[in-house]
């Protein structure tokens, strides 16, 4: 990763946190969202609520009707369910990677980002989870999935990536909420401190844990947070590996190739970042962060999406190298109609978001320009969420029989439980804003020159 250019004069450490802010007014700036809600934050949630409605509405009709309210046909039986499936966890992979693997690296820079990235990642395997859940049909079995005997006498088919995802995924959603919630635990109790209403210090006073910022606390809690983020680096890799592991132990021409882990795992990277981007740019303006959320902070993130979107369009040449060089002529027709078949409108906008958009962060004026890395990081989600489509509907809607063949098109339904999972995310992104830190009080002031125990606010430095 850079390192940040810029250092202290009176330190020599590097300026995480710009114009020289003390720690009173950093914890000002940072709880007066939470304190005094703004007309931007009630029109956003607004209008999320909205969506959440929607995503009601559609998954109460489709309890009552079943699938076939979506555009599932016969060769095409896995649909939009699965795409959003693997684009919601693949989102969830930045926050992680901030939190955990950023920390162990003792990279710094993360500690303005990380709060927001770890909810972005509860958040998105919610919305992941959704999808398992109701694309199976009797949601109200699902614990049938579980190692558990149940009435039915029958045990869970262990040889099934689906169940794999079952133990991933939840393992995965776990682990970084304990990361989460410990992490939040001294900034919970700055809260309760500064609480006005009897309520808000109950609350806050119960998730703090009793917490008085004594050595003994600190000491414990650095060793909880650390230990949290040794068990959630692996798990940057096995769960969108697992996940991969849906369409790659299958022998369908398309999807049975070795080269899809280590592939989803750079794509949920990816696009895992550009959902950071997405939604920071605007907080960091709205809630006036820029001098915890900096243009470097920015830069970095867009470095990273451009080395993870490169590496995504290294693996889109190899499968079409591997096609070919195998000689398997389904393996060759899988590939050549995905780009040149009935969905290659899909396949161009693929590559277009994926591959050619995240180069443009070579230039670093556009890596350090706000509204481009905003707009670019959306091409990004748009890019990764017809990735999964591609994968998906490509592959199965030309069956080894031409008489088997069809065409996959999305219903009403399909578009609106898609835009509803968005109110999900959206809804619970914005009470996380409400009433939680956004940025990670403690360890940004613990990045800052005043934690310097030789720091001389005059100038006359010892250290």
């Amino acid at each position: 990763m850079a390192a940040f250019d810029e250092l202290d004069p009176l330190t020599g450490r590097k300026v995480l946190v710009e114009n020289n802010l003390t720690f009173h007014e950093v914890t000002e700036t940072v709880a007066a969202p939470i304190e005094i809600p703004s007309g931007r934050w009630w029109a956003f949630f607004l209008a999320s609520l909205m969506l959440l409605g929607l995503l009601l509405v559609s998954l109460g009709w489709l309890f009552w009707e079943g699938v076939g309210i979506w555009g599932l046909n016969n060769p095409v039986d896995w649909g939009w369910a699965i795409v959003n499936f693997v684009f919601w966890v693949g989102i969830g992979h930045a926050g992680t990677l901030i939190s955990a693997v950023l920390f162990l690296f003792r990279q710094k820079w993360r500690t303005s980002i990380n709060r927001a990235a770890e909810a972005m990642t509860i958040f998105a395997v919610i919305c992941a989870l959704l999808f398992p859940t109701v694309h199976a049909g009797r949601p109200w079995v699902l614990y049938w999935s579980l190692p558990l005997p149940n009435q039915m006498g029958m045990w869970p088919n262990f040889r099934s990536p689906l169940l794999w995802d079952v133990f991933a995924v939840s393992t995965y959603f776990t682990v970084s909420l304990m990361f989460w919630y410990v992490g939040l635990i001294p900034d919970l109790a700055t809260m309760r401190d500064r609480a006005k209403t009897k309520a808000r210090k109950i609350a806050y006073g119960i998730f703090s844990l009793g917490w008085r910022g004594s050595t003994r606390h600190w000491q414990h809690y650095e060793k909880a947070y650390l230990i949290l983020a040794g068990l959630a680096t692996p798990l940057v890799l096995s769960v969108h590996t697992i996940v991969s592991f849906d369409f790659a132990v299958s022998q369908l021409p398309g999807w049975h190739t070795t080269i899809f882990p280590p592939y989803f795992v750079a794509g949920a990277i990816f696009s895992g970042f550009g959902m950071v981007l997405t939604l920071m740019i605007p907080l960091r303006s709205w809630f006036k962060l820029e001098n915890f959320i900096t243009l470097k902070h920015l830069e970095n993130m867009a470095k990273i999406i451009l080395v993870t979107g490169t590496m995504v369009g290294y693996a889109y040449a190899m499968e079409f190298f591997i096609a070919w060089y195998s000689g398997n002529p389904y393996e060759s027709f899988a590939f050549a109609n995905r780009a040149f078949g009935d969905y290659w409108w899909a396949y161009l906008t693929m590559v277009s978001c994926n591959v050619i958009s995240p180069q443009l962060f070579w230039f670093k004026a556009i890596r350090r320009s706000p509204l481009a890395l905003f707009i670019i990081s959306i091409f990004v989600n748009i890019g990764m969420w017809f990735e999964r489509f591609v994968i998906t509907v490509t592959s199965l809607h030309h069956d080894f029989l031409p008489s088997s063949w069809d065409y996959y098109s999305p219903t009403l339904w399909d578009v609106t439980t898609l835009l509803g999972s968005f109110g999900l995310f959206f809804t619970l992104f914005c009470l996380f804003c409400r009433y939680l830190p956004i940025i990670a009080i403690a360890e940004v002031k613990s990045v800052m020159p005043q934690a310097d125990p030789h720091y001389d606010p005059k100038g006359d430095h010892h250290g």
